[in-house]
């Protein structure tokens, strides 16, 4: 059988970019079971409230939910369970130096396959204010409308 090649998106949490101003990205590898490997290649998981820790040097996912594989049998898994992260050490020490912060938190920003391997994209983040969500909108907006134009102009 011929390897994965290419990125294939499962998961993304798109409230994070709503809700965050994203710092620092980092691709980290997901430890999984069977049945979650399956559920995930079926395209269903969900990244709604979940949040990352970094806890004793490891980093861990809490919160996703990756729900039970439909043709599983009682080797299934729990969706909600705790999931360990595979990061280098010097990318899980700045992630703790910078998460120590006050008003620094990691979010997760998706889950997907990367040359057949589970990844999530995480992010280290601080919290928008409500001024700062509404500014965000009336930007993507104005951009919206400029392009409108744009192409309105273009096809005379």
């Amino acid at each position: 059988m011929p390897k994965e090649k290419g990125r294939k998106l499962v998961a993304q949490n798109k409230r994070a970019r709503h809700d965050y101003h994203l710092h620092d990205t980092f691709e980290a590898g997901l430890v999984l079971t069977g049945t979650e490997v399956k559920s995930l290649r079926a395209g269903r998981a969900s990244l709604q409230d979940a949040y990352v820790t970094v806890d004793d040097g490891e980093v861990w996912l809490r919160g996703a939910n990756i729900p039970e594989y439909a043709f599983g049998t009682w080797t299934n898994h729990a969706p909600r369970r705790v999931r360990k992260l595979l990061l280098h050490k010097k990318e899980i020490a700045k992630l703790f130096r910078e998460s120590s912060q006050a008003g620094q938190t990691i979010v997760p920003l998706s889950i997907y396959f990367a040359d057949g391997y589970a990844k999530v994209q995480i992010a280290v983040a601080s919290g928008k204010k409500e001024y700062d969500k509404r500014q965000t909108i009336a930007q993507r907006d104005a951009e919206r409308e400029m392009q409108r134009e744009f192409r309105a102009r273009q096809k005379r």
